[in-house]
């Protein structure tokens, strides 16, 4: 376990049952840190759970550890939004020391071949993804530079981020730019003593797989029709058994790694992009 009593973390898309961002910002909670929870919305997999609230579940759960929450609602492709987001939250908690950079696009229509591909769907893969992480490292970056006493940022790329595979190119393309992002940003922040490391998923069960499934699917169907037939299931299963280690990644083991980034543990790491696939990647 690691301590991170008296420092304040900001999670983004933190608001999904499932999600990544849930299992990061619990994670560090129970690692002693005050957390900021973030997301476009409330709950941006309402249909999923009648029980679920999204960020203030995780708020709830957060503060039943013993830790101080709240739910701060931004539009991370938005500037405007992101300074306000990192703004409320050192009013709130009198600063930020960690990052965790995780709100990305819903996959959909970006799934296709290139030659099929819309502007529009670029667009908003890229504006999420890549500009999304470009203004929270750089609204957090500048708190953290003007506070003094170092930083911890984590950016959150993808297996994809360094292989490009067919029907994923404006993802891949996205979490390649979040690599190069983050290696530039650990250089230009070294000597304020603020690490700056990318975390590299490869399939994780998360509410994403579901829209995932849906587009890779010939099919007109909906996420929620598709996780609802069964077949979601079966995809994890299939997924799992040509990973070396037999099966996929869950939002804990990706919590773990975040952990380990925002903690003086990794204070001589900085700027490199972490696979957290179980072996499917070891580039």
């Amino acid at each position: 376990m690691y301590n991170l009593s008296g420092k304040v973390a900001l999670v983004t898309g933190a608001g999904g049952e499932h999600g990544i961002g849930r299992a990061i910002a619990i994670r560090l909670a129970k690692e002693s840190a005050d957390v900021i929870v973030s997301d476009v919305v409330d709950n941006p997999y309402a249909h999923n759970s009648i029980d679920w609230e999204g960020a203030p579940s995780v708020v709830r759960e957060i503060e039943a550890l013993g830790r101080q929450a709240v739910t701060i609602l931004a539009d991370v492709s938005d500037g405007e939004q992101v300074d306000a987001l990192v703004n409320e939250g050192i009013e709130r908690f009198g600063q930020i020391d960690i990052l965790v950079s995780n709100a990305g696009s819903r996959p959909g229509p970006d799934r296709v071949p290139v030659v099929e591909l819309e502007e529009e769907a670029w667009d908003t893969v890229h504006t999420t993804n890549l500009k999304g992480t470009f203004l929270c490292c750089r609204a957090v970056a500048r708190h953290m530079i003007n506070r003094g006493g170092g930083g911890k940022i984590i950016t959150m790329s993808s297996v994809s981020g360094k292989s490009g595979s067919a029907r994923f190119a404006a993802y891949a393309a996205s979490k390649f730019g979040v690599i190069g992002f983050t290696q530039a940003l650990a250089q230009e922040l070294a000597p304020h003593h603020i690490n700056v490391n990318a975390i590299c998923p490869g399939v994780v069960d998360t509410e994403r797989w579901s829209y995932i499934g849906a587009a890779l699917s010939s099919e007109d169907i909906s996420g929620e029709e598709w996780r609802a037939s069964g077949r979601h299931t079966e995809a994890m299963k299939q997924r799992g058994s040509g990973i070396p280690l037999g099966r996929v990644g869950t939002g804990e083991d990706v919590a773990r790694t975040a952990a380990f980034l925002a903690s003086s543990e990794s204070d001589y790491l900085t700027g490199l992009a972490i696979n957290v696939a179980g072996g499917s990647s070891m580039s």
